[in-house]
């Protein structure tokens, strides 16, 4: 609930009764969330105290008693968490001024354009959406489906040199538009087409810039529809190209049920050796997509829907058609009564509404003349579990801001799901830990800066709810039921979702990724050390002298020490991040009589940097950014480290 500091009637848009109330001191703050049990996103244990917002960032945590503000929540008997980065996102975007079915799970932030798809110029896509106005934060990956399909069309042919050197030039366009890594889903077609190869020359590009490739595997025939064999995949063109491979909405599907152990064990082996893998997952145990896309067979495709139908025509080739999707259906899914064709006739009903003798016959007499979307059930509950509880999994939706129902209950239900089912009932995971892997850890996958954890300086996306209540309602017979429990969202300081009902706020961003924000494990566990000193050279040649000692014990909630950028003296420090020649840290400065947020990314494999010299940026509010590289001595630790497994 919001309130002013003395009555819970008001405290944003008091009205006209506020023009005539007595003169009060200005508040020093915007907002103030008093009483809430605080879980910072980094996994560290829950404690109770207060977050001061002033400007859409984090000001201070800790007993503000004291303290004043414009407006207050009170979360006493809540828990208040960063907001939740939804890093698969279908969102639509008439739905994301309002954004009602993410803001009512806590999501803050989506990453568009996930199983490879969306628009190649990120410009073209991004730029309306953020005229319109935007209820939570987006970003945008560059997708190599839809490169691949403009240069390679629907068609199954070997790319020239000329159509591989034409899409790397589209993907690194894309990343210098502010893409937040490469999407791929090579089980989809005409990306299917594209051999592992051919895959991993369009990406080598990418490599330089460090950042990750969320991958929906192919499940093939040539490989026994394995979906361990396209993890595999997956991790072999990461590790090729030079990006940290994801396994995006990951299961274990169909015939290779009950094996997540293996893949678990496949996963640790990987980054204890450092090569890192991470993960999202959905808490669900279906999937949504057209009917015919993981069925029909690839060489069926080929081509589009008018030349797939052309050979349902040829009785040869229908017959081999519908000897192929019977296979796919028994191997990748749980057979025709756990497909939903639309969400709402069972391809079982189907077969015997049409007398189709196998469900492959009965998917080729729909798709003569429809294109429908369909449920697709693959897994079993033991394994899901399992992949959820991975360190590196974040847990994501496959879905996002929409108006109305789009026929899955992932799209209103996921993360309270997480964390009523899974967390409060079932004890899978702790409070803490279900946290960090809906904010630190998808921050950290993207490669964010200043979001994802609840420290000074931190963008203020904030989730509060009632661990008590928290739960969804969503179903595959109702599927845009709302979910429960999520009582608050702060978006960059706006009040986004007010006691569970949109405010219609619009604080929302378009964030764009930079060259020097890495995609990393995250591992806030140890001990964390980042020394700097000498004289930094921007642009204008002007020096600028840094001196930086800072540490963070292992267990510390922040970090202590000296930081100084030229005039820029840090006097509250948040939490460090640090990997592999590259740290950063949010706090608050007195700049100009001012107290300001800052960032500072101290990089030395800035891929739009020249030379080897390390760069340093220090980004505080409302002044010019301070940049350039350093000459003198730098040094942190640890450097870049998978997780432990767990």
């Amino acid at each position: 609930m919001i309130s002013s500091p003395t009555t819970r009637a008001a405290g944003l848009g008091l009205g006209l009764a506020a023009a005539f109330a007595p003169a009060a001191p200005a508040p020093r703050y915007d907002l103030i969330i008093r009483h809430g049990l605080i879980v910072d996103g980094t996994g560290a244990p829950r404690f109770t105290g207060d977050i001061a917002i002033t400007g859409g960032r984090i000001a201070r945590i800790g007993n503000l008693a004291r303290a004043t503000a414009t407006a207050e929540i009170d979360a006493t008997g809540l828990m208040v968490t960063p907001g939740f980065i939804n890093t698969h996102s279908h969102a639509s975007p008439a739905a994301l001024p309002t954004a009602e079915n993410m803001l009512t799970q806590g999501v803050t932030t989506e990453l568009l354009n996930a199983d490879g798809g969306g628009p190649i110029d990120l410009n073209v896509q991004l730029e309306p959406i953020e005229k319109n106005g935007l209820a939570l934060n987006v970003g945008a990956s560059i997708g190599f489906n839809a490169v691949w399909q403009s240069v390679m069309g629907l068609s199954n042919r070997r790319a020239t040199d000329d159509d591989i050197a034409t899409m790397r030039a589209l993907i690194v366009k894309g990343l210098e538009s502010g893409a937040y890594g490469v999407s791929a889903g090579l089980d989809y077609k005409p990306a299917y087409f594209a051999t592992t190869d051919e895959v991993v020359k369009v990406l080598e590009p990418a490599g330089r810039w460090r950042t990750f490739f969320p991958n929906h595997d192919r499940t093939i025939p040539e490989l026994g529809y394995s979906s361990r064999a396209g993890m595999e995949e997956t991790r072999a063109i990461g590790e090729r190209a030079g990006l940290v491979p994801e396994f995006t909405h990951m299961k274990v599907q169909g015939h290779e049920q009950g094996t997540a152990a293996q893949v678990v064990a496949m996963m640790d082996s990987a980054s204890a050796a450092g090569r890192w893998i991470a993960t999202d997952v959905y808490p669900y145990l279906a999937g949504q997509t057209a009917l015919s896309a993981l069925i029909i067979p690839g060489w069926a495709q080929d081509g589009g829907t008018e030349a797939m139908r052309a050979r349902f025509r040829d009785s040869t080739l229908r017959a081999k058609i519908i000897k192929e999707a019977d296979d796919a259906i028994k191997a990748r899914f749980n057979g025709p009564q756990s497909i939903m064709v639309t969400g709402t006739r069972r391809l079982s009903d189907i077969m015997t509404e049409t007398g189709s003798p196998t469900a492959g016959a009965a998917v080729v007499k729909v798709l003569e003349t429809e294109s429908p979307w369909a449920i697709l059930g693959f897994g079993i509950e033991p394994d899901l579990v399992r992949l959820m509880q991975y360190h590196s999994a974040s847990i994501a939706c496959d879905c996002g801001a929409n108006v109305g129902g789009r026929g899955h209950p992932r799209y209103f239900g996921t993360f309270p799901r997480v964390l009523g089912r899974y967390v409060r009932e079932q004890h899978i995971m702790s409070w803490e830990d279900a946290i960090r892997k809906m904010s630190g850890l998808p921050a950290a996958m993207m490669g964010l800066t200043d979001r994802g954890l609840l420290a000074p300086g931190m963008a203020a996306d904030i989730a509060v709810f009632d661990t008590a209540t928290v739960i969804d309602h969503a179903t595959f017979e109702k599927p845009d039921a709302w979910s429960e429990g999520i009582k608050d969202v702060i978006v960059n300081g706006h009040v986004a979702l007010m006691d569970g009902k949109a405010t219609g706020d619009k604080g929302g961003l378009v964030l764009r990724r930079t060259g020097a924000s890495p995609s990393h494990p995250m591992d806030l566990a140890s001990a964390r050390k980042l020394t700097a000193s000498g004289t930094l050279t921007g642009s204008d040649a002007k020096p600028t002298r840094v001196t930086i000692a800072l540490g963070q014990p292992a267990g510390g909630r922040r970090a202590t020490g000296v930081l100084k950028v030229g005039s820029v003296t840090a006097a509250t420090l948040g939490t460090l991040q640090t990997a592999d020649r590259w740290a950063t840290i949010t706090g608050r400065a007195t700049v100009q009589g001012a107290d300001r947020a800052f960032t500072l990314i101290v990089d030395g494999a800035d891929p739009l940097a020249e030379g080897t010299l390390v760069t340093v940026t220090m980004a505080v509010d409302g002044l010019p950014a301070i940049q350039g590289q350093l000459k003198g001595s730098v040094a942190m630790l640890p450097r870049a480290r998978p997780p432990r497994a767990r």
